[in-house]
């Protein structure tokens, strides 16, 4: 990881973001997942919300995209490499199957995480380097991405993110892999 002030400022914003960021129940918070609040990670909040309550405008580019049981698809649409020293890989996922969806099999085997719902499972592969870089953990230990994935319902999409070490800048193409789903490659850009 690179040392200097880039790098400290964006460590810290992204702790004291998740920090702020634990709820009391309702939505989006049955397992006691937190979602990076609005500032975290690049201006991702609450997914499908603006910085002024409006709906934030779906985005229209796709990178790739991946479908699992039950209806489950992954659209993701940038794969974002910053000054920092992170990729940070952005998506919808969508159910268009007929019954309510838990990520539960999308989270990492760590059994000290809180949320049992999140991408926390998630991994890009550099083929050429044979390096694979896992999401990204908080001071706490809890993962850099989407959390409270529980109760998609038929016919609903959620924005979904996860943030990554960065390969080294000459690897532009990676798999973007997430368990039970078949990877696919995807290139960084940045």
């Amino acid at each position: 990881m690179r040392t200097g002030p880039a790098a400290a400022a964006l460590v810290a914003v992204i702790t004291l973001a998740l920090a702020g960021c634990g709820g009391e129940g309702g939505d989006g918070d049955q397992d006691g997942a937190r979602t990076p609040g609005p500032g975290a990670a690049k201006g991702r909040g609450t997914p499908g919300a603006g910085a002024t309550g409006e709906p934030a405008p779906r985005p229209t580019a796709t990178i790739g995209q991946l479908k699992g049981p039950d209806g489950i698809e992954l659209t993701l649409h940038s794969a974002e490499r910053d000054q920092g020293g992170f990729v940070t890989v952005d998506g919808t996922v969508t159910n268009r199957g007929t019954k309510p969806y838990n990520a539960l099999t999308w989270r990492s085997k760590e059994t000290e995480m809180k949320s049992q719902s999140s991408v926390s499972g998630a991994s890009l592969v550099d083929p050429a380097g044979k390096k694979r870089y896992l999401v990204l953990r908080d001071t706490d230990g809890e993962c850099l991405c989407t959390t409270g994935l529980v109760g998609i319902r038929p016919g609903e999409s959620r924005a979904v993110f996860a943030q990554f070490p960065a390969p080294p800048a000459d690897v532009k193409d990676v798999d973007f892999q997430l368990p039970t789903m078949p990877s696919v490659r995807i290139r960084i850009s940045g």
